[in-house]
């Protein structure tokens, strides 16, 4: 079932798809299971009939999309022959007649689908193709990273608890789920998401079994301070410490002297040093 994060993505990219492209209706949803996608967000309706609509994969214009896992589209919905018209009723009482359905494909399964819709039969043109899936490639990032997140916070919690591990090779994986997480954490739109994520961050900063230095625990960083320096313990130069956290070489160095400032080091490795006493890092 699709979480309430998840939601949240996809109720942003159909507003944006609305707004870039001039569709008065959009809507979509997100898989419920291997089949069926109900419709949760619309924009632009006037009724209330295609609200908890259960597409199902093969059926109508939206089904069609998730069955082939590509863009449909008809420029008269009531009249088309190249759909099924098992949604007549509530597409009738809404009144619309060119419609485009585009999926969303993560890691090549279909998780959901989005429509954009107008009242009048015309063809829509490439630039409102190009719109559409432009929002549902956003959905689909947004859900890879979220798997993404999730996989690492299950492994994560594995490792910090399972007290079998190598210790120098727990330390080392520690750091590197750490590093990565924090990487992860400004691409999290869900704040609840985004919490849980940084409470793991938190746990794992003290899970190498070193207590944080009591004076140098007063060292305050802005987040983006501590990723940077994350990135460093790792070994990542300004460049690679960029690309990993979507931000220019510039940004990087000016987060870098800022946190070196702070923790009192002159050196890139005294600050890596200086975070991990003052318990920022593992």
């Amino acid at each position: 079932m699709p979480e309430p994060g998840e939601a949240t993505e996809l109720r942003t990219a159909l507003l944006r798809l609305r707004r870039t492209s001039g569709l008065p209706v959009v809507f979509g949803g997100l898989l419920s299971d291997a089949r069926h996608a109900p419709i949760a967000e619309l924009s632009g309706a006037q009724t209330s009939a295609l609200r908890g609509l259960v597409i199902s994969s093969g059926s109508g214009l939206g089904g069609k999309a998730i069955a082939l896992s590509r863009p449909c589209a008809v420029s008269d919905y009531p009249s088309s022959r190249h759909i099924s018209h098992e949604y007549d009723t509530a597409v009738a009482a809404e009144g619309l007649r060119s419609v485009v359905a585009v999926p969303v494909v993560v890691r090549r399964t279909v998780r959901g689908v989005l429509y954009g819709a107008l009242r009048e039969p015309l063809t829509l043109g490439d630039r409102t193709f190009d719109l559409a899936a432009s929002a549902a490639r956003d959905v689909e990032q947004a859900l890879a990273v979220r798997d993404e997140v999730r996989q690492l916070l299950a492994a994560t919690r594995e490792q910090v608890s399972d007290p079998g591990t190598c210790p120098g090779t727990r330390e080392e994986d520690v750091r590197e789920a750490h590093r990565e997480l924090r990487a992860l954490a400004p691409r999290i739109v869900d704040p609840v998401l985004r919490d849980e994520l940084l409470a793991v961050c938190g746990r794992l900063a003290s899970a190498t079994g070193a207590a944080p230095d009591p004076a140098a625990g007063r060292v305050r960083l802005a987040p983006r301070e501590v990723d940077v320096v994350a990135c460093v313990a790792s070994g990542a130069t300004n460049a690679a410490a960029a690309g990993r956290l979507g931000l220019r070489p510039e940004t990087v160095k000016s987060y870098l002297r800022s946190a070196m400032q702070k923790l009192g080091a002159h050196t890139r490795l005294e600050a890596v040093v200086a975070a991990r006493r003052a318990g920022l890092l593992p």
